[in-house]
């Protein structure tokens, strides 16, 4: 088993309204251009500013890759850090998406849990991340923001069984460059999946007691 790569997926998103370059998806592929290691298989998807597709898209990663973790990256125009969500919610998507669509009954998924939690401890990243000198301030929120990134989230999360991340970046040069984001979503991954690895390995030993 130690010598099998672990998948990961992270996807970006497509620009949407006066963001005509979207910050999550230059920061995605210049992550993709670091790598996550030699252990870790990256695998990197754009998806469309669009309810229906991300119902459509999300579940094929899950199936198609069987990954460890994915994380899904997206641009809010009002963050100056990199802000780490910790959970998805699956009422209240009123905004019409780049094709002009709004869900029916405003929901994710119908019966769907009101709010469901990521299994990574986001607050125990974000204190990793400033201790580590990374250059990047990095924050966390309980609001992903009711669109397409909140939707994508919960639809991760409800999957996974909260083996999902999502990450909100700022503007590009507001402030920070496509690379210094993107060595920013290196470090953060990286800290996901070492706290991912301890938990399993905690597992492992109870059961093994």
């Amino acid at each position: 088993m130690d010598n099998m790569k672990r998948n990961v997926v992270v996807t970006g998103f497509e620009p949407f309204g006066e963001h005509t370059v979207n910050a999550s998806w230059v920061a995605v592929q210049e992550l993709k251009k670091l790598g996550l290691g030699n252990d870790v298989d990256l695998h990197v998807l754009e998806v469309p500013v669009e309810y229906q597709a991300v119902q459509r898209i999300i579940p094929t990663l899950w199936k198609r890759y069987k990954p460890q973790l994915v994380v899904h990256v997206g641009l809010s125009g009002m963050a100056t850090t990199v802000t780490l969500e910790k959970c998805g919610h699956n009422e209240g998507y009123k905004g019409l998406d780049n094709c002009g669509f709004c869900p029916d009954g405003h929901c994710c998924v119908d019966g769907g849990p009101h709010c469901i939690d990521s299994v990574i401890d986001m607050d125990s990243v974000c204190k990793r991340m400033a201790a580590s000198g990374l250059g990047v301030a990095v924050s966390v929120s309980k609001d992903a923001g009711r669109y397409l990134c909140d939707f994508t989230y919960y639809t991760s999360l409800y999957l996974s069984h909260g083996r999902s991340a999502f990450i909100h970046v700022p503007p590009l040069g507001k402030p920070y460059s496509g690379e210094e984001l993107g060595r920013a979503l290196q470090a953060i991954l990286q800290e996901m999946l070492d706290i991912l690895a301890r938990a399993e390995e905690e597992i492992q030993c109870q059961q093994r007691d």
